[in-house]
């Protein structure tokens, strides 16, 4: 009797280990957002705006009006290009829809979403560059008649849409609220 149940389970012990291993699918680190602040952007620059309290703006050497908004913590900078307009308003245009939609290769999507602010005379447009691509989040703004800004949100790392998704998503809040403040001197 005792020979059969140990038999039997014998047999059960072997069967259940001829399963293959499944490995947990790869996880990501949690990453903790603080609470949005913000503050007044610097006076040495052609326009103001409000910037997010965590982050850090610092001079692109470049030309006047050049700035990088660093988030060191998330790896992530947006880099704003400020440029006067004469009579090229429709070539700054172009080149920043071409910037954007240069990333169709790896993006999913691309979504434009307009924005018009008729009493500060800012009207722009935010790319919204869904999918792996190495740039996430470009926009422009214009008065339409002397000043021109172009900004484009870059991470440095390797693009992976899923794992940088809170944090995207967390800087693209930033990036509309710098719209939304937006004022030219």
């Amino acid at each position: 009797m005792y020979k059969k149940v140990f038999s039997l389970i014998l047999v059960a012990i072997l069967l259940s280990c001829q399963r293959e291993y499944t490995p947990k699918p790869r996880g990501f680190f949690r990453i903790n957002l603080p609470e949005k602040e913000y503050t007044k952007s610097p006076d040495i620059l052609p326009y103001k705006f409000e910037i997010a309290k965590n982050s850090i703006i610092t001079k692109n050497h470049k030309e006047q009006g050049w700035i990088n908004i660093e988030y060191p913590q998330y790896k992530a900078t947006i880099y704003l290009s400020y440029k006067k307009i004469h009579n090229n308003l429709e070539t700054y245009i172009n080149d920043s829809r071409e910037f954007a939609y240069k990333h169709t290769i790896k993006a999913d999507a691309i979504l434009e979403d307009v924005f018009i602010n008729k009493d500060k005379k800012v009207y722009g447009i935010k790319y919204d560059i869904q999918g792996d691509a190495a740039s996430n989040t470009q926009f422009f703004l214009t008065d339409s008649t002397v000043n021109f800004l172009r900004g484009s949100l870059y991470f440095n790392v390797m693009p992976n849409k899923d794992s940088l998704a809170p944090v995207l998503s967390y800087i693209n809040k930033d990036i509309v609220h710098i719209i939304e403040t937006f004022e030219w001197k």
